[in-house]
Parts: structure tokens; sequence; C-alpha cells
């Protein structure tokens, strides 16, 4: 794991002129009409490009109705939030204009002996009012509830005690929404383009991280999935199957201490699923390599996640990422203008297990390949191995 960043950024394809269209290689043109073909799993941003329809079972939703508000758009969370208190307002507003109303306190207004339910309390528009400033403690003082009017003291117990329910939950709702670290994974950056190329004489697919805040993600981790349609041997179809690519779960290095750009290493073995995959099935392969970086939020203590995606058109064979950590004056220096840089470097066109293959073959001894040789070969003479070196046994005629 190298020390490096990048962000999440879609490569848009320049509009050429008819002419360049028609001089470019239509190789090339395939790809490019490929490339916007392919459906994402995941978008660059990191949003789930999947729609749930046909769902009829809606009543779950409001089984668990905190979880659903705050899931919401803002603007529906907060038309909701105006529309609770407005209706609560109203509804406790007409409630005490009723029991005015019951009570006769609107036909003596002007009759100084009579004791109304509330003082001051003449029409629906003070009686919301009064709703409004019982609810909300606000209290001017002007209405007030007399100590004779029994229906009135236990309606405002009601509003006391709902008005705190309302309150709480509404209160609460907003704030869960605020603290909410979405907006904090708009600050961890992948790189634009995953790279494949040779480390430590292993193929490895690699791809960039990094914090752009000075706040850190504490206990960070990274895992990355294959996400790529199959087949099994019964014939069975399994659309946008979910592969795990290991990326250090083995040896600790899928947790990070992103303090500076990371250039994050998928080596390509025997348990990778791009063992088999060279250069030139890449560019044909219908792929997606999903990254999610999740960690707690230094500041809140909250958990954060940030995804991007990799199709098979952003995942560069050959290339490697260019350094942008340089040591300044008692201090460690990070180029983003080279955080998604990339430099094109000798690599194999072959598949890993093809060079694993050729790497085993050069190491075999001088006998074993003489005798593959003579075997592929198809000579008649007959070998075998003696104290480690190769005699022909001719056979004897009889006579």
């Amino acid at each position: 794991m190298e020390q490096d960043v990048e962000s999440p950024a879609t490569i848009r394809q320049p509009k050429l002129p008819k002419q360049a269209c028609e001089d470019l290689p239509k190789q090339l043109l395939a790809q490019m009409e490929r490339a916007k073909r392919i459906q994402r799993y995941v978008q660059k941003d990191g949003k789930c490009n999947v729609h749930h329809g046909n769902v009829r079972e809606t009543y779950r939703y409001l089984t668990d109705i905190f979880t659903t508000l705050v899931d919401l758009k803002w603007r529906f969370n907060l038309f909701i939030f105006v529309l609770v208190y407005t209706v609560t307002w109203l509804f406790f507003g007409f409630m005490w204009w009723l029991i005015a109303y019951l009570r006769g306190d609107l036909d003596h207004l002007s009759d100084n002996k009579w004791t109304p339910c509330v003082n001051n309390l003449n029409s629906f528009v003070s009686a919301f009012l009064f709703s409004i400033e019982t609810e909300t403690t606000i209290g001017y003082g002007y209405r007030v509830i007399t100590d004779q009017c029994p229906e009135g003291i236990l309606l405002l117990l009601i509003q006391s005690v709902l008005g705190s329910i309302v309150n709480a939950f509404m209160v609460g709702c907003m704030f869960v929404k605020i603290s909410q670290p979405k907006k904090r994974a708009e600050t961890l950056v992948f790189s634009t383009n995953a790279v494949i190329s040779m480390r430590d004489g292993r193929l490895c697919l690699m791809f960039r991280v990094g914090d752009l805040r000075n706040s850190h993600i504490v206990e960070a981790s990274i895992r990355a999935k294959l996400i790529k349609s199959k087949q099994t041997k019964e014939g069975e179809f399994i659309p946008l199957n979910q592969t795990d690519m290991n990326v250090g779960y083995n040896t600790g290095d899928d947790r990070l201490f992103l303090v500076s750009p990371l250039i994050i290493c998928h080596e390509i073995n025997q348990n990778s699923p791009f063992w088999d995959i060279s250069q030139a099935h890449l560019a044909r392969e219908d792929l997606e390599v999903v990254v999610i970086l999740e960690g707690m939020v230094e500041a809140t203590g909250m958990t954060c996640q940030a995804r991007s995606s990799y199709i098979g058109s952003e995942i560069k064979w050959g290339y490697r990422f260019t350094p942008v950590l340089t040591l300044e004056d008692g201090f460690y220096e990070v180029d983003y203008n080279s955080f998604h840089d990339i430099y094109e470097t000798n690599t194999p066109a072959c598949s890993a297990k093809e060079l694993a293959d050729m790497t085993n073959r050069s190491r075999l001894p001088l006998t074993w390949s003489l005798a593959s040789k003579l075997s592929q070969q198809g000579l008649p003479d007959q070998q075998t191995e003696r104290n480690g070196d190769i005699a022909n046994v001719e056979s004897e005629s009889k006579v």
C-alpha cells in the first residue's frame, strides 16, 4: 500500500468532428459506444443505481416511521416538519374554541361577571393563538386558563404531553438528518481510474483513496467487490454476482491510516477473480469493481461510508499512479493536481495465470525441460530419469 489520493470523476468522451470520427479505428469507436451502453451498479459518486419497484408491503415503511422520515429528501422532510406542527396547533386551537363555544363563553364576552374557561378568548383566531402559546410555552400573559374549567385543565395537560412528544420526535428527526455523515463522504475521494501493473513480480490491480480534510477518519477500512453476472455449472444464471476481492484482509492492509493518499493493491493470484483475465480479455468484459471505504468521523464518532466503482474501460492495463507525496521543509505535502495522474509502464499483456505458468516453466530444471520438449515432439524413444539425468532407453528387438 502506497500513499496517494484520488477523487471520483467520470471520463467524458470529447466531441470529435465528423471527419475525425471517420479516421478513428473501428475498434476504438466500438469501445466508446460500449462504454456508453454499460449500466453501472454503483455510480462514480457512490449512489447505487438500483430502484425498488412493485413493493406491495408498503406498510413496512410505516412500522419504522422515524427512519422513513430521516431517509426522505430535505424538501419533504421540511414540509412534514411544518405540517405536523401546524396541524397540531390547529387541532388544539379548535378544541379550545369548541370548549368556549359549548360553555357559552362566546355569548358572554361583554359580561364581566362571567368566568370563562380562558380569559380573552373570543374567536377561533384567539383560540389558535392560545394553542400555539400553550404548546410552545410562550405564555404572553394575555390569555390564561381559569380554575373554573376542569375540561380546559384536562385539555391543557393533554396538549402539554402530546406537544412534548411531537417536539422530541420532530426535533430528534431533524437533528439526526442534519448530523448524518453523508456529506463527510464528499471529501473522501477515489481515483478516476484503476490500474493493473506489476508489483513485486506479480500482477496487481490498484486504485487510490484519500481524505481532503485535516480531521481524520478513525478506524478506516477498505473493501472491494467484483460485480459480474455468471452462469453456474448447472445452467443457473446469476445476474450481478458479487465476488470479494482481497485488498489486504489477511495482512491487515485493508485497515488504513488515512492521513495522506494511499494506493490500495489487490494482488491477482489464484483466488482473485482476475486470475484468468488478460489485457485483451479485459477490454471485452462487462464487469464492475465496487470499492467501499468505511470509518468513523473523528468529530462526531458516527460511521461514514464512501463508495465508487470502476468499469472495464476505467481499469487501465499497464499503468501506474504518479506519486503525489513530497518532502518539504519539515513536513510532507500532497500535490492533489497529480492525484488522478497515471503513467505507462512495461506490463505483460497476458493474464496472471499465464504469467505464472511461464514463470514456473522458466524455473524448471534442464532435465525436465528436455523431457517436455521431447514428449511434445512425439519422438518414439522412451525416456526415463536416472539420477537427475535423461537417458534414452532403446528397446531391444528380439531376433
